[in-house]
């Protein structure tokens, strides 16, 4: 029997048992739908800080004298701290407890938004910086709460969880310019104002370290040390697999997909649109998709399914870009909101415990971004060498199928738990 198939806790020896959970607080109303919203605000607030950046990227580089260069470096900054970060972050989920950490994180979202207030370029890309580093340890830490306090919700927490990243990023994309017209504001003060929803999630979440549990000595001891191994493990593998990989193509896709319209004779502000479409059909897909892997316990034909739909929507642009814009936008977010959101679930599901998960996430993370972060430039190196988008677009749907492939191995019923010092078994 294979040691690493998920086992009934209630049939492991003490010794080799994972953390033990708390009692889900969602079996506690008023426990759970308050964790819920704090969890639910925390996400929202992962992507508008930077997001917001790219309509405003013209008033930027005009009113600073930005270079392209710079600009694209503006861009690219976050993803890297994504990636670079995600190791620091289970520590501070050890060392500090998950909900201060948490709390800490959007602290570093909102000081680094207001940061960018300073009419200076070292601000601007020290308060990018910030941003991303509270966001890199938000983006590895709450998978674990959710694993932790919706052990028995996993599939809807998780649904909302992505659901709320493609809400904040399809909000920052969509309202960022108006907003800022409409109130008569530069774009300095203008993406400042979207550390006022951070400030909510702070107020939100604060009570959540009140209710930070302490645990015995016990406890403590095994908590102290991060899970070693994680690496090695072929689980883990499968899962930082499908996370790097639809992180590759969909920040290589929105890189570029306003600019691919714009090329086949679209114009401006129906291209912007366009990627704005996609990213609320992306919101649908991504509560969606846990629901339906729960719901018909086939989480990797969902995956693979996923995957088709991306691979159909890049090869409609590939051939009728305008004609069927808003077809090919709807296959494209729905396919990739259930790629984000089942790749969340993948971590959560292939962990035994919280300090798994943490771990787990970190690893899937750290390489997820630091290869999403070579996505546009590879993207735009192909459209160069080859002066079209055909030839890049073909590249994506490529990168796609092992993306699905990822997507079947993640989905099996194991853990990636590897061998402690001592441990006579792998398993949970």
């Amino acid at each position: 029997m294979d040691s690493t198939r998920t086992q009934d806790p209630a049939a492991r020896g003490s010794r080799h048992s994972p953390d033990p959970l708390p009692p889900d607080p969602s079996a506690t109303t008023s426990t759970g739908v308050h964790l819920a919203i704090g969890v639910i605000l925390l996400a929202l607030n992962l992507r508008p800080a930077l997001v917001a950046v790219s309509p405003m990227l013209d008033a930027i580089r005009t009113d600073t004298g930005m270079s392209a260069t710079t600009a694209g470096l503006l861009t690219t900054l976050p993803l890297l701290c994504f990636g670079l970060l995600s190791p620091l972050a289970p520590r501070m989920g050890r060392r500090f407890g998950m909900e201060p950490a948490l709390l800490g994180a959007m602290v570093l979202v909102c000081g680094g938004t207001a940061l960018r207030l300073l009419p200076s370029m070292v601000a601007l890309l020290g308060g990018t910086v910030i941003v991303g580093a509270g966001i890199a340890v938000a983006n590895v830490l709450l998978p674990g709460v959710i694993k932790r306090d919706f052990p028995s919700r996993v599939g809807l927490m998780t649904g909302l969880y992505s659901m709320s990243l493609f809400g904040g990023a399809a909000l920052a994309a969509g309202i960022t310019v108006p907003l800022g017209d409409a109130i008569g504001l530069s774009w300095r003060p203008t993406l400042a104002l979207w550390g006022v929803l951070g400030l909510v999630a702070l107020a939100v979440w604060l009570p959540q370290t009140r209710r930070h549990s302490r645990v015995s000595a016990a406890e403590a001891s095994g908590a102290a040390h991060p899970v070693r191994g994680m690496w090695r493990h072929p689980v883990a593998w499968l899962v930082t697999a499908f996370m790097g990989l639809q992180s590759l193509t969909y920040y290589a896709a929105t890189a570029w997909l306003p600019t691919i319209f714009t090329d086949a004779g679209m114009a401006q502000g129906t291209a912007g649109w366009m990627l704005s479409f996609s990213s609320l059909l992306g919101i649908a897909g991504a509560f969606l998709a846990p629901v339906l892997a729960a719901r018909l316990g086939r989480p990797g034909a969902v995956a693979a399914f996923g995957a088709l739909l991306i691979i159909c929507g890049f090869a409609g642009m590939a051939t009728a870009p305008v004609g069927g814009a808003y077809l090919w936008m709807a296959m494209l977010g729905l396919g990739q909101g259930a790629s984000i959101s089942l790749s969340m679930l993948f971590i959560v599901q292939r962990a035994p415990d919280t300090r798994h998960a943490a771990q787990l996430s970190s690893m899937a993370q750290t390489f997820g971004y630091l290869l999403a972060a070579t996505g546009p430039l590879a993207l735009g190196a192909v459209h160069e060498l080859t002066g079209a988008w055909t030839v890049p677009l073909i590249v994506l749907m490529v990168v796609l199928v092992p993306q699905g492939l990822a997507g079947l191995g993640a989905a099996r019923d194991r853990h990636a738990a590897p061998a402690q010092r001592g441990d006579s078994v792998t398993g949970g």
